[in-house]
Protein backbone atom coordinates (compact mmCIF):
# COMPACT_ATOMS: atom_id res chain seq x y z
CA UNK A 1 0.00 0.00 0.00
CA UNK A 2 1.14 3.63 -0.61
CA UNK A 3 -0.20 6.90 1.33
CA UNK A 4 -3.92 7.47 1.02
CA UNK A 5 -4.29 11.09 2.06
CA UNK A 6 -7.06 12.67 3.61
CA UNK A 7 -5.95 16.08 2.27
CA UNK A 8 -6.44 16.76 -1.64
CA UNK A 9 -3.31 16.06 -3.11
CA UNK A 10 -1.53 18.93 -5.88
CA UNK A 11 0.32 17.91 -9.10
CA UNK A 12 3.22 19.98 -9.35
CA UNK A 13 3.25 23.09 -11.99
CA UNK A 14 4.75 21.93 -15.35
CA UNK A 15 7.95 24.08 -15.39
CA UNK A 16 7.00 25.48 -19.39
CA UNK A 17 3.20 26.34 -17.83
CA UNK A 18 2.15 29.63 -16.62
CA UNK A 19 -0.68 29.52 -13.89
CA UNK A 20 -2.78 31.55 -11.07
CA UNK A 21 -2.54 30.72 -8.25
CA UNK A 22 -4.79 31.46 -4.86
CA UNK A 23 -2.98 30.39 -1.63
CA UNK A 24 -5.05 31.26 2.01
CA UNK A 25 -2.68 31.43 5.50
CA UNK A 26 -4.87 30.42 8.32
CA UNK A 27 -3.76 31.66 11.43
CA UNK A 28 -4.48 32.41 15.09
CA UNK A 29 -3.92 35.72 14.65
CA UNK A 30 -4.80 36.68 11.18
CA UNK A 31 -6.12 35.35 7.69
CA UNK A 32 -4.56 36.10 4.69
CA UNK A 33 -4.78 35.51 1.55
CA UNK A 34 -2.58 35.78 -2.06
CA UNK A 35 -3.28 35.63 -5.34
CA UNK A 36 -0.08 35.38 -7.81
CA UNK A 37 0.41 34.72 -11.25
CA UNK A 38 3.31 32.66 -11.57
CA UNK A 39 5.01 32.09 -14.98
CA UNK A 40 8.18 30.35 -15.48
CA UNK A 41 12.02 31.15 -15.57
CA UNK A 42 14.68 30.07 -18.93
CA UNK A 43 15.69 26.75 -17.89
CA UNK A 44 19.13 28.22 -16.58
CA UNK A 45 17.80 30.50 -14.12
CA UNK A 46 15.34 27.70 -12.13
CA UNK A 47 16.34 25.99 -9.08
CA UNK A 48 15.47 22.70 -7.31
CA UNK A 49 12.37 24.73 -5.61
CA UNK A 50 12.08 27.44 -8.28
CA UNK A 51 10.78 26.82 -11.23
CA UNK A 52 8.93 29.92 -11.97
CA UNK A 53 8.63 33.50 -10.81
CA UNK A 54 6.00 34.93 -8.62
CA UNK A 55 3.78 38.58 -8.92
CA UNK A 56 1.31 39.07 -6.26
CA UNK A 57 -1.53 40.17 -7.98
CA UNK A 58 -3.84 40.55 -5.01
CA UNK A 59 -3.69 40.24 -1.13
CA UNK A 60 -5.74 40.73 1.50
CA UNK A 61 -5.15 40.04 5.18
CA UNK A 62 -8.22 40.30 8.24
CA UNK A 63 -7.71 39.33 11.83
CA UNK A 64 -8.12 36.15 12.63
CA UNK A 65 -11.67 34.48 14.22
CA UNK A 66 -12.62 31.31 15.36
CA UNK A 67 -8.68 29.48 15.54
CA UNK A 68 -6.94 29.24 18.21
CA UNK A 69 -3.84 26.88 18.12
CA UNK A 70 -4.11 26.54 14.01
CA UNK A 71 -7.39 24.63 14.76
CA UNK A 72 -10.74 25.38 14.24
CA UNK A 73 -12.80 26.29 17.48
CA UNK A 74 -15.92 28.39 15.40
CA UNK A 75 -17.05 27.34 12.38
CA UNK A 76 -18.75 30.19 11.41
CA UNK A 77 -16.35 32.87 13.16
CA UNK A 78 -13.68 31.26 10.87
CA UNK A 79 -15.59 31.04 7.42
CA UNK A 80 -16.39 35.08 8.00
CA UNK A 81 -12.93 35.73 8.50
CA UNK A 82 -11.61 33.80 5.68
CA UNK A 83 -14.69 35.13 2.93
CA UNK A 84 -13.15 38.79 4.29
CA UNK A 85 -9.80 38.05 3.54
CA UNK A 86 -11.01 36.18 0.02
CA UNK A 87 -12.93 39.20 -1.07
CA UNK A 88 -10.30 41.98 -0.36
CA UNK A 89 -7.78 39.51 -2.28
CA UNK A 90 -10.24 39.41 -5.34
CA UNK A 91 -10.81 43.11 -5.43
CA UNK A 92 -7.55 44.01 -5.33
CA UNK A 93 -6.51 41.36 -8.38
CA UNK A 94 -9.36 41.10 -10.20
CA UNK A 95 -9.59 37.70 -9.99
CA UNK A 96 -12.41 35.14 -8.64
CA UNK A 97 -11.22 32.56 -6.52
CA UNK A 98 -12.04 28.44 -6.97
CA UNK A 99 -9.77 27.12 -5.11
CA UNK A 100 -6.65 27.65 -2.87
CA UNK A 101 -3.87 26.33 -1.23
CA UNK A 102 -3.63 26.24 2.51
CA UNK A 103 -1.29 25.80 5.66
CA UNK A 104 -1.71 23.78 8.16
CA UNK A 105 -0.33 24.66 11.88
CA UNK A 106 -2.74 23.01 14.18
CA UNK A 107 -3.43 19.55 14.80
CA UNK A 108 -0.12 18.69 16.56
CA UNK A 109 2.13 18.46 13.52
CA UNK A 110 4.53 15.54 13.95
CA UNK A 111 7.29 13.74 11.90
CA UNK A 112 7.92 9.99 11.26
CA UNK A 113 10.63 8.13 9.23
CA UNK A 114 10.28 4.85 7.39
CA UNK A 115 12.70 2.85 5.36
CA UNK A 116 12.67 -0.05 3.30
CA UNK A 117 15.26 -1.77 0.82
CA UNK A 118 14.48 -4.01 -2.26
CA UNK A 119 16.57 -6.90 -4.39
CA UNK A 120 17.65 -5.56 -7.91
CA UNK A 121 20.09 -9.05 -8.57
CA UNK A 122 22.16 -7.10 -10.22
CA UNK A 123 19.79 -5.41 -12.76
CA UNK A 124 19.40 -1.45 -13.79
CA UNK A 125 17.34 0.44 -11.65
CA UNK A 126 14.02 1.03 -13.31
CA UNK A 127 11.25 3.86 -12.75
CA UNK A 128 9.29 0.84 -11.56
CA UNK A 129 11.84 -0.68 -8.83
CA UNK A 130 11.78 3.36 -7.39
CA UNK A 131 7.88 2.91 -7.22
CA UNK A 132 8.35 -0.43 -5.55
CA UNK A 133 10.88 0.57 -2.76
CA UNK A 134 8.70 3.63 -2.00
CA UNK A 135 5.59 1.71 -1.45
CA UNK A 136 7.33 -0.33 0.53
CA UNK A 137 8.38 2.51 2.87
CA UNK A 138 4.92 3.79 3.22
CA UNK A 139 3.62 0.41 3.86
CA UNK A 140 5.50 0.36 7.05
CA UNK A 141 3.15 2.85 8.65
CA UNK A 142 -0.44 3.16 10.50
CA UNK A 143 -1.97 6.23 10.50
CA UNK A 144 -5.10 5.60 12.97
CA UNK A 145 -6.75 9.57 13.62
CA UNK A 146 -4.06 11.19 11.67
CA UNK A 147 -3.99 12.70 8.39
CA UNK A 148 -0.60 13.00 5.97
CA UNK A 149 0.19 16.26 4.60
CA UNK A 150 3.47 15.26 3.47
CA UNK A 151 5.13 11.76 1.91
CA UNK A 152 8.56 12.43 0.40
CA UNK A 153 11.72 10.43 -0.08
CA UNK A 154 14.83 12.30 2.03
CA UNK A 155 17.35 9.60 -0.01
CA UNK A 156 17.77 6.22 -1.26
CA UNK A 157 20.76 4.05 -1.18
CA UNK A 158 22.23 1.62 -3.47
CA UNK A 159 24.59 -1.93 -2.03
CA UNK A 160 24.50 0.39 1.42
CA UNK A 161 25.72 3.53 -0.40
CA UNK A 162 23.84 6.34 1.27
CA UNK A 163 23.14 9.79 -0.33
CA UNK A 164 21.94 7.98 -4.00
CA UNK A 165 19.75 11.47 -4.94
CA UNK A 166 18.52 9.60 -8.12
CA UNK A 167 18.91 6.02 -8.94
CA UNK A 168 17.49 5.40 -11.99
CA UNK A 169 19.68 3.98 -14.24
CA UNK A 170 22.32 2.80 -11.66
CA UNK A 171 23.47 -1.04 -11.44
CA UNK A 172 23.10 -2.63 -7.93
CA UNK A 173 22.15 -6.00 -5.54
CA UNK A 174 19.72 -4.09 -3.28
CA UNK A 175 18.01 -0.51 -3.42
CA UNK A 176 16.78 0.74 -0.49
CA UNK A 177 14.72 3.95 0.49
CA UNK A 178 13.70 6.61 3.51
CA UNK A 179 10.72 8.34 3.40
CA UNK A 180 9.67 11.28 5.59
CA UNK A 181 5.87 11.45 6.77
CA UNK A 182 4.52 14.74 8.17
CA UNK A 183 1.02 14.10 9.43
CA UNK A 184 -1.36 16.09 11.47
CA UNK A 185 -4.87 15.14 13.60
CA UNK A 186 -7.22 14.13 10.51
CA UNK A 187 -9.77 16.12 12.75
CA UNK A 188 -8.12 19.60 12.88
CA UNK A 189 -7.92 18.84 8.89
CA UNK A 190 -11.00 18.35 8.44
CA UNK A 191 -12.34 21.22 9.86
CA UNK A 192 -10.43 23.55 8.28
CA UNK A 193 -11.33 21.90 5.09
CA UNK A 194 -14.89 22.33 5.85
CA UNK A 195 -14.32 25.98 6.91
CA UNK A 196 -12.79 26.68 3.47
CA UNK A 197 -15.75 24.71 1.32
CA UNK A 198 -18.26 26.31 3.06
CA UNK A 199 -17.11 29.66 1.60
CA UNK A 200 -17.52 27.66 -1.84
CA UNK A 201 -13.94 27.06 -2.36
CA UNK A 202 -11.80 24.01 -3.19
CA UNK A 203 -8.66 22.83 -1.71
CA UNK A 204 -5.91 22.08 -3.84
CA UNK A 205 -3.65 20.83 -0.94
CA UNK A 206 -2.98 21.41 2.33
CA UNK A 207 0.76 22.32 3.40
CA UNK A 208 2.51 22.30 6.98
CA UNK A 209 3.08 25.83 8.02
CA UNK A 210 6.86 24.94 8.91
CA UNK A 211 7.10 23.89 4.89
CA UNK A 212 5.90 26.50 3.84
CA UNK A 213 8.06 28.68 5.67
CA UNK A 214 10.92 27.25 5.00
CA UNK A 215 10.58 27.05 1.15
CA UNK A 216 9.78 31.04 1.26
CA UNK A 217 12.80 32.48 3.45
CA UNK A 218 15.79 30.00 3.49
CA UNK A 219 18.21 30.19 0.37
CA UNK A 220 19.48 26.60 -1.59
CA UNK A 221 22.55 26.53 0.65
CA UNK A 222 21.01 26.36 3.69
CA UNK A 223 18.33 23.80 2.73
CA UNK A 224 21.32 21.62 1.66
CA UNK A 225 23.36 22.23 4.35
CA UNK A 226 20.86 21.93 7.56
CA UNK A 227 18.58 24.55 8.96
CA UNK A 228 15.75 24.82 11.48
CA UNK A 229 12.95 27.28 10.54
CA UNK A 230 10.91 28.09 13.59
CA UNK A 231 7.77 30.21 12.81
CA UNK A 232 6.20 31.97 16.35
CA UNK A 233 2.75 32.01 15.23
CA UNK A 234 -0.06 33.55 17.53
CA UNK A 235 -1.39 30.60 18.92
CA UNK A 236 1.63 27.81 18.45
CA UNK A 237 5.00 27.57 17.28
CA UNK A 238 6.10 25.27 14.61
CA UNK A 239 9.18 23.55 13.36
CA UNK A 240 11.03 22.97 10.43
CA UNK A 241 14.02 21.31 9.71
CA UNK A 242 15.67 20.60 6.19
CA UNK A 243 18.65 19.15 4.82
CA UNK A 244 19.70 17.72 2.03
CA UNK A 245 17.78 19.48 0.20
CA UNK A 246 14.35 18.29 1.40
CA UNK A 247 12.01 18.86 4.48
CA UNK A 248 13.42 16.06 7.52
CA UNK A 249 11.04 17.19 9.98
CA UNK A 250 8.12 18.83 11.20
CA UNK A 251 7.11 19.71 15.18
CA UNK A 252 5.07 22.43 16.72
CA UNK A 253 4.59 23.98 20.07
CA UNK A 254 1.14 24.46 21.62
CA UNK A 255 2.53 28.45 23.07
CA UNK A 256 2.90 31.18 20.48
CA UNK A 257 2.61 35.01 20.40
CA UNK A 258 -0.86 35.31 21.74
CA UNK A 259 0.70 33.74 24.79
CA UNK A 260 2.77 36.21 25.59
CA UNK A 261 -0.13 38.71 24.77
CA UNK A 262 -2.06 37.21 27.58
CA UNK A 263 0.62 37.02 29.99
CA UNK A 264 1.30 40.92 29.76
CA UNK A 265 -2.78 41.03 30.34
CA UNK A 266 -2.59 39.26 33.46
CA UNK A 267 0.68 40.73 34.68
CA UNK A 268 -0.13 43.86 33.94
CA UNK A 269 -4.20 43.81 34.24
CA UNK A 270 -4.64 45.39 30.82
CA UNK A 271 -7.24 44.41 28.12
CA UNK A 272 -6.28 41.82 25.50
CA UNK A 273 -6.25 44.58 23.27
CA UNK A 274 -3.91 47.30 25.18
CA UNK A 275 -1.67 44.12 26.07
CA UNK A 276 -1.44 43.35 22.29
CA UNK A 277 -1.08 47.17 21.42
CA UNK A 278 1.91 46.84 24.27
CA UNK A 279 3.64 44.27 23.03
CA UNK A 280 3.68 45.49 19.23
CA UNK A 281 4.68 48.70 20.27
CA UNK A 282 7.12 48.47 23.39
CA UNK A 283 7.87 44.67 23.79
CA UNK A 284 11.09 43.17 24.13
CA UNK A 285 12.82 40.34 25.21
CA UNK A 286 16.55 41.63 26.20
CA UNK A 287 16.12 44.83 28.78
CA UNK A 288 18.31 47.42 27.63
CA UNK A 289 20.24 50.41 30.60
CA UNK A 290 16.96 52.82 29.38
CA UNK A 291 14.50 50.78 30.32
CA UNK A 292 14.48 51.70 33.82
CA UNK A 293 13.74 54.94 33.22
CA UNK A 294 11.58 54.84 30.21
CA UNK A 295 7.81 54.73 30.92
CA UNK A 296 5.10 53.57 29.32
CA UNK A 297 0.96 54.97 30.21
CA UNK A 298 -0.89 51.94 31.07
CA UNK A 299 -4.67 51.63 31.41
CA UNK A 300 -6.02 49.19 33.65
CA UNK A 301 -9.10 47.15 33.33
CA UNK A 302 -11.47 49.22 35.65
CA UNK A 303 -9.68 52.08 35.69
CA UNK A 304 -11.38 55.53 34.60
CA UNK A 305 -10.18 56.01 31.13
CA UNK A 306 -8.88 59.72 31.82
CA UNK A 307 -6.13 57.38 34.01
CA UNK A 308 -3.22 56.20 33.63
CA UNK A 309 -0.68 54.30 34.95
CA UNK A 310 2.89 54.77 34.27
CA UNK A 311 5.24 51.98 34.33
CA UNK A 312 8.77 51.67 33.97
CA UNK A 313 9.30 49.88 30.68
CA UNK A 314 11.65 47.12 32.07
CA UNK A 315 8.42 45.89 33.96
CA UNK A 316 6.85 45.05 30.50
CA UNK A 317 10.48 42.60 29.66
CA UNK A 318 10.71 41.46 32.61
CA UNK A 319 7.17 39.97 31.34
CA UNK A 320 7.76 38.98 28.64
CA UNK A 321 11.23 37.32 28.26
CA UNK A 322 10.52 34.19 30.45
CA UNK A 323 7.99 33.05 27.92
CA UNK A 324 10.04 33.87 25.07
CA UNK A 325 12.75 31.77 26.99
CA UNK A 326 10.21 28.48 27.89
CA UNK A 327 9.21 28.50 23.95
CA UNK A 328 12.86 28.61 22.78
CA UNK A 329 13.66 26.37 25.15
CA UNK A 330 11.36 24.04 24.32
CA UNK A 331 12.26 24.12 20.50
CA UNK A 332 16.13 23.24 21.68
CA UNK A 333 14.62 20.31 23.68
CA UNK A 334 12.60 19.01 20.67
CA UNK A 335 15.40 19.16 18.14
CA UNK A 336 17.61 17.19 20.60
CA UNK A 337 15.15 14.98 21.20
CA UNK A 338 14.43 14.36 17.62
CA UNK A 339 18.27 13.60 17.36
CA UNK A 340 18.01 17.40 14.58
CA UNK A 341 20.07 19.56 17.11
CA UNK A 342 22.88 19.72 15.23
CA UNK A 343 20.99 21.32 12.08
CA UNK A 344 19.56 23.68 14.37
CA UNK A 345 22.96 24.44 15.38
CA UNK A 346 24.12 24.96 11.75
CA UNK A 347 21.38 27.45 11.23
CA UNK A 348 18.63 28.68 12.66
CA UNK A 349 16.16 31.19 11.11
CA UNK A 350 13.65 32.87 12.51
CA UNK A 351 10.05 33.49 11.33
CA UNK A 352 6.47 34.68 12.14
CA UNK A 353 4.81 37.28 13.37
CA UNK A 354 6.47 36.45 16.86
CA UNK A 355 9.97 37.06 15.97
CA UNK A 356 9.74 40.71 15.57
CA UNK A 357 9.83 41.19 19.03
CA UNK A 358 13.22 43.53 19.80
CA UNK A 359 16.33 41.15 21.26
CA UNK A 360 15.09 38.02 20.15
CA UNK A 361 17.42 36.99 17.84
CA UNK A 362 19.78 37.72 20.20
CA UNK A 363 18.21 35.23 22.82
CA UNK A 364 17.85 32.69 20.23
CA UNK A 365 21.66 32.73 19.69
CA UNK A 366 22.14 32.38 23.50
CA UNK A 367 19.76 29.72 23.65
CA UNK A 368 19.23 27.54 20.45
CA UNK A 369 22.26 28.46 17.93
CA UNK A 370 24.91 30.91 18.09
CA UNK A 371 23.68 31.47 13.51
CA UNK A 372 20.45 32.92 14.10
CA UNK A 373 18.77 35.25 11.90
CA UNK A 374 15.27 36.65 10.81
CA UNK A 375 13.61 34.80 7.95
CA UNK A 376 12.09 37.43 5.83
CA UNK A 377 9.84 35.88 2.53
CA UNK A 378 12.44 36.00 -0.62
CA UNK A 379 11.35 35.47 -4.31
CA UNK A 380 8.31 36.96 -4.61
CA UNK A 381 7.49 40.46 -6.75
CA UNK A 382 4.54 42.69 -5.76
CA UNK A 383 4.44 42.01 -2.33
CA UNK A 384 3.82 45.65 -0.70
CA UNK A 385 5.91 47.36 1.89
CA UNK A 386 3.82 45.78 4.63
CA UNK A 387 3.86 42.42 3.76
CA UNK A 388 7.56 42.00 3.55
CA UNK A 389 7.63 40.87 6.59
CA UNK A 390 8.34 37.51 8.75
CA UNK A 391 4.91 37.49 9.39
CA UNK A 392 4.14 36.77 5.62
CA UNK A 393 6.09 33.77 5.55
CA UNK A 394 3.81 31.28 5.61
CA UNK A 395 1.77 32.49 2.97
CA UNK A 396 4.57 33.39 0.39
CA UNK A 397 5.71 29.69 1.08
CA UNK A 398 2.40 28.51 -0.53
CA UNK A 399 2.99 29.96 -4.03
CA UNK A 400 6.29 28.07 -3.87
CA UNK A 401 4.88 24.88 -3.05
CA UNK A 402 3.46 23.86 -6.29
CA UNK A 403 6.65 24.45 -8.01
CA UNK A 404 8.01 21.11 -5.31
CA UNK A 405 4.84 19.53 -4.99
CA UNK A 406 5.90 16.51 -7.35
CA UNK A 407 9.09 15.18 -5.03
CA UNK A 408 6.08 13.43 -2.81
CA UNK A 409 5.10 9.78 -3.05
CA UNK A 410 0.99 9.21 -2.90
CA UNK A 411 -1.24 7.42 -4.05
CA UNK A 412 -4.43 9.07 -6.11
CA UNK A 413 -7.56 8.49 -4.55
CA UNK A 414 -10.43 6.61 -5.84
CA UNK A 415 -11.97 9.60 -7.47
CA UNK A 416 -8.67 10.39 -9.26
CA UNK A 417 -8.05 6.93 -10.56
CA UNK A 418 -12.22 6.59 -11.09
CA UNK A 419 -12.60 9.75 -13.30
CA UNK A 420 -9.35 8.68 -15.44
CA UNK A 421 -11.12 5.44 -16.25
CA UNK A 422 -14.59 6.67 -17.24
CA UNK A 423 -12.62 9.70 -19.36
CA UNK A 424 -12.18 8.59 -23.17
CA UNK A 425 -8.65 8.29 -24.97
CA UNK A 426 -9.03 11.77 -26.18
CA UNK A 427 -9.95 13.20 -22.93
CA UNK A 428 -6.44 11.94 -21.32
CA UNK A 429 -4.20 13.23 -23.79
CA UNK A 430 -6.09 16.75 -23.90
CA UNK A 431 -5.80 16.70 -20.17
CA UNK A 432 -2.16 15.63 -20.63
CA UNK A 433 -1.31 18.58 -23.27
CA UNK A 434 -3.02 20.86 -20.66
CA UNK A 435 -0.53 20.13 -17.74
CA UNK A 436 2.53 19.75 -20.13
CA UNK A 437 2.10 22.91 -21.86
Amino acid sequence: MTFRPLTPRMRQLPPRKSAVLSVLDVGASKVVSLIARLTPIELAAATPDRTHRCRVLGIGHQRSRGVKAGAIVDLEAAEGAIRLAIDAAERMSGVEVDSVVVNMSGGRLSSRLFDAKIALRGKAVTQGDIHRVLEAASAAGSYSGRAVLHAAPTGFWLDGAAGVRDPKGMVGEELGAEMHVATCEAAAARNLMLAIERCHLRIGAMVATPYATGLSTLIDDEVELGAAVVDFGGGSTTIGVFAGGRLIHVDAIAVGGGHITMDIARGLSVSLADAERLKTLYGACIASPSDERDSIAVQRVGDDLDHSTHLPKAELVRIIRPRVEEILELTRDRLKAAGLGIHAGRRLVLTGGGCQLTGLPELARAIVSSQARIGRPIGVEGLPESAKSPAFAAAVGLLVYPQVAGIEHFEPGRADRASDDDAGYVARVGRWLKESF
